[in-house]
């Protein structure tokens, strides 16, 4: 039996895309937006912000 793909390619327009259409989707259907939110949420903490190493001012 095959096993499911647990390693997935996509970038930073991809993941955009996708986050954009469920918010999206969540404002315009009447889905469960405890899932949504789950979800959304689930790929916001995948992602890996960008930090100098130097000092910077952030604003």
């Amino acid at each position: 039996m095959p096993k499911p793909n647990t390693r997935f390619e996509l970038d930073v327009e991809d993941l955009d895309l996708i986050e954009t259409a469920l918010r999206k989707a969540k404002r315009e259907a009447d889905i469960d937006s405890r899932e949504v939110a789950d979800l959304l949420g689930r790929l916001h903490n995948q992602k890996v912000f960008y930090r100098p190493d130097g000092t910077y001012v952030g604003g």
